[in-house]
């Protein structure tokens, strides 16, 4: 029962992981790679906006919600099949 199990806190012995992880990127590219995927999720979510102000009714906005929706779905099952497929 006294015999150490994996997850238990606290650690006896910690590991440094920055030790672990390869050289860090500077400050700044770390910032700019931010910056560029926080503007192609605004474009996505602008773009997916953009069509649901399009819609004439309420419940055209809501029909197309769930067809967003439903096809964003279907596109990460796609990818998540294809990466199991690879690992």
């Amino acid at each position: 029962m006294s015999e150490p199990r994996p997850g238990r806190w606290p650690v006896d012995k910690p590991i440094d992981l920055d030790a672990l992880a390869p050289e860090v990127e500077s400050e700044d590219q770390l910032y700019v790679q931010r910056q560029q995927e926080r503007a192609l999720h605004e474009m996505v979510l602008d773009s997916i906006r953009h069509d649901l102000e399009q819609q004439p009714t309420p419940l055209s906005v809501i029909t197309a919600a769930r067809n967003w929706c439903t096809r964003i779905t279907a596109a990460a099952d796609e990818i998540a099949q294809a990466k199991r497929r690879a690992a």
